[in-house]
Order: C-alpha cells, then sequence, then structure tokens
C-alpha cells in the first residue's frame, strides 16, 4: 500500500510539473527523412534554439521518416493547416508554382558559388519563388540544402545518356523526368523514403538522389554505384500555414524567424563537408565513385537542352524570369 501511495504521489507530482511547465504553443514539423540525416539533424538545432530562446514557451515536435506524411502530402497538409509546419523538396510546388523547377533544370546551377547566389534570401531566383509559394498557403521559413544531383546503379557507372537506354529510372521531380526521356531512359516519381524498396525490389534499375541520403538512408545495401553527375541542385524548404503564422505574436515570430536564419546558414555553410562524408561513407561501405569524363559531361549538357526549351515554354512568365536570372549567376 505504501508502495502504491508513493507512486501515486510521484505520478502526481509529474502531473502537476507537468501542468506548470506546459508549452503556450506547439509546432508539429513532417518530415520525410530519418532524424539522423543532416535535415533531420538541421531540425534539431531549430527546436533546441526555438525551446530555449521562449523557455519552454514554444514546443517544436517533429514527426520524421515520413510518420505523417509523405513528402509530396506535405505541401497540402502544410497549406490547408492540417499540420503547423512540414519540410518538403522544393520541386513539390511544381504543380501550383511550375518556377521552383528551376533548380533541376540540368547544369543550370553547377557550381556552389552558383547555388548561393539563387538560394539568398530575396535573390532574384529565390525571391520570387517564395513570394509564389506565399499564394499556396503557406509561408517558407528556410531552406535546407540537399546537395547535388547523383545517379545511383548496379553493377557498374552511367557513362553518358546511351547508359540509360532503356533503365527504368527513380525521379523525384517532373523536370528530371524530362532530362530521363530526353536521355533515352524511362522516368518513375519515387517519393524518397520509398526509394529504398524501389532499389531493393527492382522497380526502377536506376536512382537519382542526393549523396546525404545515400548516407542516411543506406542506399549502398540495394545499390553499389555512384556517377557523380551533379546535373541539379536539390533543395528542401521548410513551411510554415501561412494562417497561423499570422495568427502568432511578433515575439514568437521573431524567436521562430530568427532560429531558422541561424539553421539555414549552419546546414548551408556545411553541406559541401556533408557531401565529403557521405562519400567516403559510401566508399568504406563498398560502393564506387564514378566521376564522368567531360566527354561524357558533354553528352549529358546536350541532352539536357530540350528540358530547358520545355522548360521555358510550360513554366509562365515566371519561369522565364527565374531562368534567365540563374543564367547570369
Amino acid at each position: 500500500m505504501k508502495k502504491l501511495a508513493l507512486a501515486a504521489a510521484l505520478l502526481a507530482a509529474v502531473g502537476f510539473s507537468g501542468a506548470v511547465n506546459a508549452a503556450d504553443l506547439t509546432l508539429r514539423i513532417s518530415l520525410q527523412l530519418p532524424l539522423k540525416s543532416h535535415l533531420g539533424q538541421n531540425l534539431l538545432m531549430f527546436k533546441q534554439e526555438v525551446e530555449e530562446k521562449s523557455n519552454g514557451d514554444i514546443e517544436v515536435q517533429i514527426y520524421d521518416s515520413a510518420q505523417l506524411y509523405k513528402d509530396k502530402e506535405v505541401p497540402a497538409a502544410v497549406g490547408s493547416g492540417s499540420i503547423e509546419m512540414g519540410v518538403a523538396s522544393l520541386t513539390r510546388y511544381v504543380g501550383d508554382v511550375p518556377a521552383v523547377d528551376v533548380f533541376y533544370q540540368p547544369f543550370l546551377l553547377d557550381s556552389e558559388e552558383k547555388v548561393r547566389k539563387a538560394v539568398a534570401p530575396g535573390s532574384p531566383v529565390r525571391g520570387p519563388l517564395d513570394a509564389a509559394i506565399a499564394e499556396t498557403g503557406a509561408t517558407v521559413l528556410w531552406w535546407q540544402a540537399y546537395g547535388g544531383s547523383i545517379m545511383l546503379s548496379n553493377d557498374g557507372p552511367i557513362k553518358g545518356p546511351d547508359g540509360l537506354k532503356g533503365q527504368k529510372v527513380r525521379v523525384f521531380s517532373k523536370t528530371q523526368g524530362d532530362f530521363i526521356s530526353a536521355a533515352g531512359g524511362a522516368p518513375t516519381l519515387i517519393s524518397g523514403s520509398e526509394q529504398y524498396i524501389a532499389y531493393q525490389r527492382g522497380t526502377v534499375d536506376v536512382g537519382m538522389t542526393g549523396m546525404s541520403g545515400v548516407k542516411s538512408r543506406q542506399l549502398w545495401e540495394v545499390m553499389d554505384t555512384v556517377t557523380t553527375t551533379n546535373d541539379a541542385d536539390i533543395e528542401f524548404i521548410v513551411v510554415v500555414n501561412t494562417d497561423f503564422w499570422n495568427g502568432l505574436t511578433d515575439a514568437q515570430r521573431d524567436i521562430i524567424s530568427t532560429a531558422g536564419i541561424n539553421a539555414e546558414n549552419d546546414v548551408r555553410d556545411r553541406m559541401s563537408t556533408i557531401e565529403a562524408e557521405a562519400f567516403a561513407e559510401a566508399k568504406a561501405n563498398g560502393m564506387t565513385i564514378y566521376t564522368p569524363t567531360e566527354e561524357e559531361l558533354a553528352a549529358w549538357r546536350e541532352a539536357a537542352k530540350p528540358v530547358h526549351a520545355e522548360f521555358l515554354e510550360h513554366a509562365g512568365d515566371l519561369g522565364k524570369q527565374v531562368f534567365e536570372a540563374a543564367q547570369k549567376f
């Protein structure tokens, strides 16, 4: 009886303490990647700063590994207010804002210097895209760098467009699909959280992804070769429901915005190191890393030309605007 009484007293104490320290505001964030991924770690950095600066008045809950929503479902979930915040691949907004796929135009932003200019807040590329995304009911808080696009395969690298002929290829954007089709392959749009199984089951023969994803998802278990095409810049964005955001106090928005800016700068500055570590771990786990020759890159670039033309024809005035801005970097 004494033990039961003691337990009851402890529970009462915990319950009382929890009630006193309960957060005034809860931010739920959906993430498709594992928490151990660099995007997950970036969210943890954000969470720590927000909760510390708010003295616990704001609680951040991270639902990783697509527990609540798959990547493709995040824009609608956040825009409708079903969840306060979410992380989505930038290309998931292509249905509402076709111009976002400027980042996936093959070999347009093919250096870190060009990428940094394009993703800078208020740049002639990012600024108009953030504004267009805001019209979907979601406000962009910060961008998360994910590195350059690479190709995964088994039993040898992809040596130019000819290597894709007759191959089924996992892509994660419409523009990538256009690129693969132009090169002679058969694109299949597959969510990031489902690509491991797709490779394991042979649903596709080749995969397009970021190097950091190879590490976080341990894709060396199902694919053995990386071809470093670096044909596109992969970006994720962290968005918040606009009505929810507008309903916060100035102090709350200031804490959240500042933490978001700090998180964005941190992941951008560490991206080259993150990729280098991912390459090293992939090698250590038996993967072959193949760098295309200049001749192969020239063939890839030639295959990309119709993709640029297609984008400019269908991405509207905004697409043309951001494409031309990117060309100047």
